[in-house]
């Protein structure tokens, strides 16, 4: 789609503008994740929305609003990407709470908790790495050298 130039312009724009959200991009983190129980639809969020199952959305205690994360559950390898627009979980053994679509994209609605991988891929809304790449130390976004 769009060269790395053009992401690596964009990024440059996003530090002058948000310093702090930028220097998130590439961040990861492990641990549990879960996903909403049905009496939250209809529900305003933190962020002020009204909450639907069928959005592909999470809560995170403290990753800004609109970031963009790639959640990996890491028992079947399966991707999905999700914007926060709310906080929590608050249950202190987890680390996002997703809705029942994202859940669904993972593969864990019978289990109802899945050990994933939490990887900030964009923010305001917006996805700024693809899936196959990293941002390294002086800010280049490169591909991630394939595994054999």
């Amino acid at each position: 789609m769009y060269s790395t130039a053009f992401y690596l312009v964009l990024l440059l724009s996003l530090f002058k503008l948000n310093p702090a959200s930028a220097q998130l991009l590439g961040k990861e983190e492990k641990g549990n994740a879960s996903f909403y129980n049905k009496m939250f639809e209809g529900r305003q969020t933190s962020f002020g929305e009204k909450f639907d199952q069928k959005e592909l959305t999470a809560a995170h205690r403290s990753l800004p609003f609109n970031t963009m994360i790639e959640v990996t559950n890491l028992s079947n390898n399966k991707s999905v990407i999700v914007r926060v627009n709310d906080r929590g979980p608050f249950h202190n053994k987890r680390l996002v709470d997703l809705t029942r679509a994202a859940a669904e994209h993972l593969g864990f609605i019978k289990s109802g908790i899945a050990s994933v991988r939490l990887r900030v891929v964009g923010m305001e809304g917006m996805i700024l790495l693809g899936h196959n790449e990293i941002i390294t130390d002086t800010g280049d976004i490169i591909e991630k050298a394939n595994k054999l």
